[in-house]
């Protein structure tokens, strides 16, 4: 079994709970991060609101200007996970556990299934915090699956406990 974190606080945090759950460490990977806001780094979320140019409905939005000052692009920020996920992959290991963020899942499930990079500005696999998602490739077509998408089930009885 191998463990992949982004290095921010928050997931790193999460990471090391599975990890010594599991008995591995994790392998800290800054690809895995969120996407980068530039500028609005640190700021409350109403600044960045004031700022933010939604995408097109169509068209271009992988490279799309989002109006924030050495924000990261949506196609750099997808490469940068689509690159991870391939690495990650290379390695010859039955199961895998990545840890990243809300809106960087979009594009490790994208990754996943293969969708092709520039399509993948229209999709979204959001899930919130503490959830988990379960990829899997099937022994005899070897299609990949998502198996579940966001499942927080284990919150429910964790805050019972």
């Amino acid at each position: 079994m191998e463990l992949f974190s982004s290095d921010l606080q928050r997931t790193l945090r999460t990471a090391e709970e599975v990890a010594e759950l599991f008995g591995v460490k994790p392998f800290v990977d800054r690809r895995l991060r969120e996407k980068s806001y530039g500028e609005a780094g640190g700021k409350p979320q109403e600044w960045l609101d004031r700022r933010f140019v939604p995408p097109p409905a169509v068209g271009e939005r992988m490279d799309h200007d989002e109006g924030v000052e050495g924000s990261e692009t949506k196609d750099a920020w997808a490469q940068r996970i689509y690159t991870a996920m391939d690495e990650i992959l290379h390695n010859p290991c039955e199961h895998q556990i990545i840890v990243t963020h809300g809106g960087s899942l979009t594009f490790v499930v994208a990754s996943w299934i293969k969708m092709p990079i520039e399509l993948a500005g229209y999709a979204s696999f959001r899930a919130p915090s503490g959830s988990i998602t379960t990829l899997g490739e099937d022994d005899f077509f070897h299609n990949r699956q998502v198996l579940n998408l966001s499942d927080t089930r284990h919150l429910d009885s964790a805050q019972a406990a």
